[in-house]
């Protein structure tokens, strides 16, 4: 069943000010649209429930990519395409490129926004996990301005945000890192193209001979949010290569992730694979 058009109110407000006034004037009753490729399919199976949104694509400011000595800042209305086509993104984050290649089609990509990637929070979310390994900022902007939160710790629960009914997502800042980081993103989904992720993993690492020093493990579908595996992390540095380290990685990950069962795949399926993707991510690691 479509969703039947007359019922829902979409407003454009003639400045970014002008939104962030609305939402804080009546909190809950309005919320942002943006692309629209999430919102739209719920639209068409008439599953969309929430009836009022302002559009907010026309906001220029919300789109501009900023590149300093430290950051990258990405505007929340950033695109898919955007994403690839920048060169410090492809030199520096080339994982957040490589989600942002295998999200949807040309289409989505054209129209789809890093933003929307986000707050949409789907624990199979392609970018995320990206986002989480690159140690990635959020602004939180209310009529009475703007808030920093860490990434990690963004999304508390199934759908579920630190974020306030009256502000919008605005803005995704990346720290500028060592270039000798060792960058590894799999997708594992149905079909090679145009899937949802029944496995994703997004992983740095750094170094020193033969010895770990640094890593960011980040893992898609395997949760009720998009989860950096800190524990696994924690085993790992400082272990030299090798099957033993190798183990102790599969042990420690087996006991930080909760797949489920669901219409995609399995429990047991999605475990066994993200195993099979750190042993792969580690032993990539070494061979650099």
């Amino acid at each position: 069943m479509r969703g039947f058009i007359p019922s829902y109110t979409l407003t454009t407000p003639a400045s970014l000010a002008d939104a962030l006034n609305l939402l804080a004037s009546e909190p809950g009753v309005w919320k942002p649209f943006a692309g629209g490729t999430d919102l739209m399919v719920l639209l068409e199976s008439g599953n969309l429930s929430h009836r009022s949104y302002i559009n907010i694509w026309q906001f220029a400011e919300l789109r501009e990519i900023e590149v300093t000595d430290d950051h990258v800042t990405l505007g929340a209305l950033t695109t898919y395409t955007d994403v690839q086509a920048h060169p410090i993104l492809r030199e520096e984050f080339p994982m957040l490129c490589q989600a942002a290649s295998e999200t949807g089609g040309l289409a989505i990509q054209n129209r789809g926004t890093i933003g929307g990637n986000i707050v949409n929070a789907s624990p199979a979310a392609d970018s995320p996990p990206a986002l989480l390994a690159y140690d990635a900022e959020v602004e939180l902007t209310s009529a009475s301005g703007p808030r920093w939160l860490a990434y990690q710790g963004f999304h508390t629960g199934y759908k579920q945000m630190q974020i306030r009914p009256d502000e919008l997502l605005t803005k995704v800042r990346l720290p500028r890192k060592p270039v000798n980081r060792y960058h590894y993103y799999r997708k594992v989904g149905t079909r090679k193209a145009q899937a949802i992720s029944k496995v994703c993993l997004a992983a740095t690492g750094l170094k020193n001979n033969d010895v770990i020093t640094d890593l960011r493990i980040a893992f898609g579908s395997v949760a009720p949010i998009v989860v950096r595996c800190t524990q696994t992390e924690g085993v790992l540095r400082g272990q030299h290569f090798g099957e033993t380290t190798i183990k102790l990685g599969r042990d420690t990950l087996a006991n930080e992730i909760k797949p489920i069962d669901d219409i995609r795949s399995t429990a047991s399926y999605r475990l066994r694979v993200a195993s099979n993707l750190l042993a792969d991510f580690l032993e990539k690691l070494q061979s650099q």
